[in-house]
């Protein structure tokens, strides 16, 4: 969407008032709490943002299926692969929900994916990591779509308005995956000393970089304050990582793992949990291209990409021809030969 020109006549229509009179919009709609829509003027920072912000999210909700995929043909039993297929599928939805959200921006989806599969956009840091084992799956339910919902349930209230609905639905899926894990982690606590080994290890492997993907510091992150004023988001990283700490701490102890940080301990004073100092330089790391599986994971996206080129263009194909009847047959109808 073009940003207005300055110095417009008097009268115009909402959405194209003069910048400065657009500006008074725009910050009256924030400051009762309102949404700004597609078709409401926006300055370019508070655009960018968000498309930096909804791209990064629909590409991890993409790549993020790689992580728990990989075990669909391995789970131990059909209700299980049922169940994460299921999950699965739902990662595919939310991706696509989000890129519409974005191309409600002027993003083009295809671009969007172009800027993935190079290296120029990034995903969260926590899908470069390997499933080592099936209580991995169970893990990434219980930590990673855990962390979810601390982030993302905040943007069902954030102040642009298709993000904000398309959260809606991600947020009720991702406290289903939640659940999910967590259920399938109890079973495997109820088994054999391997199987509750499997889990523990996995508690000791992502329990970290689970912390890291809320993002570094609030002193060390550049974007979050602009996002928070503009309401965006609505609470800083260190503010959403304490209370995902605060959740799962007392599920830890209900499923009978430990967490490996010696520094866990209650703080009477703050009712609330204190916890250590996640690696920052190996967040770093990551989000710079160096995690495990980084080059694996975007090289898959990338090859689906490519292998999928025959089914966009017989889509688009097929638009065009039901494009030209529908033309034909409205010429038809006015009396106009074809």
């Amino acid at each position: 969407m073009p940003v207005p020109e300055t110095g417009a006549e008097s009268q115009t229509e909402p959405g194209n008032e003069p910048q400065t009179a657009a500006e008074t919009r725009f910050d009256d709609t924030l400051a009762r709490d309102q949404r700004i829509e597609p078709r409401d003027w926006m300055p370019d920072g508070y655009r960018a943002t968000l498309v930096r912000q909804i791209a990064q999210h629909a590409h991890s909700e993409i790549i993020g299926m790689q992580p728990e995929g990989e075990w669909i043909t391995r789970a131990p039993s059909l209700r299980r692969k049922a169940i994460l297929f299921a999950k699965v599928q739902d990662e595919a939805g939310h991706g696509l929900y989000l890129y519409s959200a974005a191309e409600t921006l002027g993003a083009d989806r295809a671009d969007l994916t172009e800027r993935l599969i190079s290296g120029r956009q990034k995903y969260s840091s926590i899908f470069n990591y390997p499933t080592l084992s099936f209580a991995d799956v169970g893990v990434i339910g219980w930590f990673v779509d855990g962390a979810a919902i601390c982030n993302q349930v905040p943007l069902c209230r954030s102040s642009y308005g298709p993000y904000a609905r398309a959260m809606v639905r991600i947020c009720k899926e991702e406290s289903f995956h939640q659940r999910q894990g967590y259920e399938l982690l109890l079973t495997m606590m109820r088994g054999s000393a391997k199987q509750r080994q499997q889990v523990q290890d996995a508690v000791d492997r992502w329990w970290w970089p689970s912390l890291m993907m809320f993002g570094p510091p609030d002193g060390d992150s550049p974007n979050s304050a602009r996002s928070m004023a503009w309401r965006i988001k609505r609470h800083s990283n260190d503010e959403l990582r304490q209370r995902f700490v605060d959740m799962t701490v007392p599920q830890a102890e209900r499923l009978g793992v430990s967490l490996p940080d010696p520094e866990l301990s209650w703080n009477e004073e703050r009712d609330s949990w204190d916890f250590g100092t996640p690696d920052w330089s190996e967040l770093q790391r990551v989000i710079s291209g160096d995690g495990p599986c980084n080059e694996a994971r975007v090289e898959r996206r990338r090859q689906a990409h490519e292998n999928g080129a025959w089914v966009r263009e017989a889509a688009a194909a097929h638009a065009a021809r039901h494009q030209g009847q529908a033309t034909g047959q409205i010429t038809q109808l006015k009396g106009v030969p074809a």
